[in-house]
């Protein structure tokens, strides 16, 4: 065989070596890749909840006619206990004469079987023209009552009113404020509904 005839075969089989070796080595390498475990880093696992929603909205009738309308950006279903966390919360309560009390709150507390609440941080409410602040607002569905025992801020925009505890009586369309009651009135003020 000729010099030219031996370069001839030997390139091809120096190439054909280089792509077994490469084969080789790349069949190593994705063994590895797929057979070494993968470590996870940072995840957050809640063992309080059963169920997590990114956004939930729910409407409470009764005889077919709504009570209130819920909505959160988020709710966490808890374990082994009837309640939801709520987070964002902005809901509306109908009165029997139709009117609308509108709630909003960073956080919320939702008992899944009785549909009482508990709202905290940033509470207020908003009843015709009247602004409520508080710390802590509590709802009961059977009576249909928002309640505060704690401090609690009414303002029309003209006049204030400030009690230790309240009640929002929502069949009757009526707020009571009570315990050292005091407050700052305008002529104008519109507080005739505030017992």
């Amino acid at each position: 065989m000729s010099s030219i005839g031996k370069k001839k075969l030997i390139l091809p089989l120096v190439v054909l070596i280089g792509l077994i070796l490469a084969g080789v080595g790349l069949y190593y390498y994705i063994n590895h890749l797929l057979t070494t475990p993968i470590e996870l880093e940072n995840i957050e696992v809640d063992d309080k909840a059963s169920l997590k929603l990114n956004a939930l909205e729910q409407i409470s009738k009764k005889n077919g006619i709504t009570e209130w309308k819920l909505k959160a950006s988020s709710a966490t279903l808890l374990k082994d206990q009837n309640k939801a966390e709520l987070k964002d919360v902005d809901i509306i309560f109908y009165t029997d004469q139709n009117t609308q009390v509108h709630l909003t709150a960073d956080q919320g507390e939702l008992d899944t079987k009785t549909h009482d609440m508990i709202f905290s941080k940033h509470v207020t409410l908003r009843h015709q023209h009247y602004t409520l602040t508080s710390e802590t607002l509590h709802y009961a569905k059977k009576p249909h009552i928002i309640r505060s025992d704690s401090r609690v801020t009414v303002d029309d925009g003209e006049s204030v009113i400030e009690g230790d505890s309240m009640e929002v009586l929502l069949n009757q369309d009526l707020i009571i404020l009570k315990g050292h009651v005091k407050g700052r009135f305008s002529e104008n003020s519109q507080n005739s509904n505030l017992l």
